[in-house]
This record gives C-alpha cells, sequence and structure tokens, in this order.
C-alpha cells in the first residue's frame, strides 16, 4: 500500500483520538483506515497504539513514528509542490469492475474514449456482478447498478439506467399481452438474483401511483444479459436495463411491455476507497464517466 498514505492517516487517527475521527476527517471508510494503520504497525515492526473502549493512546513505538510520519509528510507535501503541473496529469493503471452488461454496453465505450483523452493511463478491467472488496482485491473504482447502497460506502453518482418490461412475440402469441402490471403474476417472468428477484416496481404515469408487484417465474440468473437471452428466445418475460434491451427492441426480437407505467429508476454509482488524496487518473475517470452517461 501507500506508505505516505498510511502515513497521513496514522497521524490523523493520533491527532483525532480514534480510527472512527480519523475517517470522517479524511472521508475515509474505517475498514480503510483500520487497514492503513496495520501497513504502518507492519512497516515500523511494532504496535503503534494502545486500544481502549474510550479512546486510543500512543505506545512508545508510536511516539517515535508519529515524529518521523510528520517529518515524511512534510517532505512529501514539499514534493507536491516542487513537481508543479506535470503531477496532476493523469497516469498509471485504473483497475475498474462492473457487470457484464454495463461493460458491454457502455463502459468500453467510454473507457476507449478516456484512454484516446489520457494516453499515460490504462485499464484493467474486472467482469463481475459480485460486490467485490475494494481493498482487499486492489480495486480503485466499482460501478453499481443500484438502489441501494450500504452506508459505509464512499460513492458518486454518476447518471441513472432506466428499466423496460420486455417479452420476445413469440411468447406473447403463445401466452398473451399483460395489459396491468398485475397482470404479470399470471406469467413466466425471468428474475435477477441481485434485483427485483420476487418483486418488480412500477410508477403509474398519469396518476403517479406506486405499485409492486410480485412476480416469479422458472428461470433466475445473476447475469442480465442471460436473462436477456432467455427472453429474446421466448422464454418469459424480463425486465431489463434499457441500454441492454433497446437495441433488441429496436429491431422488433422483443417487445416493450405495459405501456403507461415506468419500471423503478436505478442509479449508476462509481464506488471507491478514499476522497482524500485521489489519484488524478481516478479523479478524471469519475468526472469523465458522469459526463458519459449524461449524454
Amino acid at each position: 500500500m501507500d506508505r505516505i498514505s498510511a502515513a497521513r492517516v496514522f497521524v490523523t487517527i493520533a491527532e483525532r483520538g480514534s480510527m472512527i475521527a480519523a475517517a470522517e476527517a479524511l472521508e475515509m471508510s474505517r475498514a480503510m483506515v483500520t487497514r492503513y494503520l496495520a501497513e504502518m504497525e507492519e512497516w515500523a515492526g511494532a504496535r503503534l497504539l494502545h486500544r481502549s473502549t474510550r479512546r486510543l493512546s500512543l505506545t512508545n513505538a508510536g511516539d517515535l513514528t508519529l515524529a518521523r510520519c510528520r517529518r515524511m509528510l512534510e517532505v512529501a507535501d514539499d514534493m507536491a509542490v516542487a513537481a508543479g503541473s506535470d503531477a496532476d496529469l493523469p497516469r498509471g493503471l485504473l483497475r475498474i469492475t462492473c457487470s457484464q452488461s454495463l461493460a458491454q454496453a457502455l463502459l468500453v465505450g467510454a473507457v476507449g474514449q478516456y484512454l484516446r483523452r489520457y494516453p499515460l493511463t490504462s485499464v484493467d478491467l474486472q467482469i463481475s456482478n459480485r460486490a467485490v472488496n475494494l481493498i482487499e482485491e486492489r480495486i480503485d473504482l466499482a460501478l453499481r447498478v443500484t438502489n441501494t447502497l450500504e452506508p459505509n460506502l464512499i460513492a458518486r453518482q454518476l447518471g441513472h439506467s432506466d428499466s423496460v418490461v420486455c417479452a420476445a412475440p413469440s411468447y406473447l402469441q403463445q401466452r398473451g399481452t399483460p395489459q396491468h402490471p398485475q397482470d404479470l403474476a399470471g406469467h413466466n417472468c425471468l428474475t435477477y438474483n441481485y434485483f427485483g428477484k420476487s418483486l418488480w416496481q412500477f410508477t403509474r404515469e398519469q396518476s403517479g401511483e406506486a405499485l409492486s408487484v410480485p412476480v416469479s417465474g422458472n428461470l433466475s440468473a445473476d447475469e442480465d444479459l442471460v436473462l436477456l437471452k432467455a427472453a429474446s428466445q421466448g422464454a418469459g418475460i424480463a425486465l431489463q436495463p434499457l441500454y441492454s434491451a433497446g437495441p433488441l427492441i429496436a429491431e422488433g426480437r422483443l417487445v416493450a411491455l405495459l405501456p403507461g407505467y415506468t419500471p423503478q429508476r436505478m442509479g449508476i454509482y462509481g464506488i471507491y476507497t478514499s476522497r482524500q488524496h485521489m489519484p488524478p487518473a481516478l479523479r478524471t475517470m469519475l468526472d469523465f464517466l458522469l459526463d458519459w452517461f449524461a449524454a
């Protein structure tokens, strides 16, 4: 890990008197503060803090390390000033994780344009639907489509994802076309494990009335592209991101259902470990994606 950042975290813990206060001051997750403290203790080869239920206090080794960390940070800050504007140029590797559908439909194009704009950067794109541990897996940025973020996460909303209920013409010819969200109870609904597995939510456009509709079916999956493929082959009705289903609807391979009822809108979030001392590559990527999703 970055020892300069670890030193800054340790100094802040010592000055604030607790890891919780340090996390708030640095706008950093508590897990990240704990990880940096463990790094400092490993580097120093000694326990740096006495931990009690009321307040943290420095060990003898902690007193010596605190003084050295403060001197190191002074030198580091002087180096940053001397480096001038070149220090702010985005460079280096960014490790990004997101779902396959988001990567395939939107992110690959965005990353390509970002890399052309900032040629000193590179991106390692990790495809996964699971919620990864950013620290343990050394991920700089996780992109999630959700409305239920964990409260301890540091996140920036980058955009919105609209959804559409859709089915293949062959399925509708066989089973009929639902006219109201409640009609979905009589249909085979293909459900996504991470969202809306048993309950789909809608807003009636004319009145603003909110509706929650129980759904069920014989196929669920943890990858929405699998459900999109199954729906296009007539397996059932799917609730899909519009960015995935839109092209198939335009081609006539899927039919958008339930006009007048809007499925729940989802947020697109960028999740990262700290707002403090953010690398220029990560900062510019977040700004770039905010503009990209807006467009």
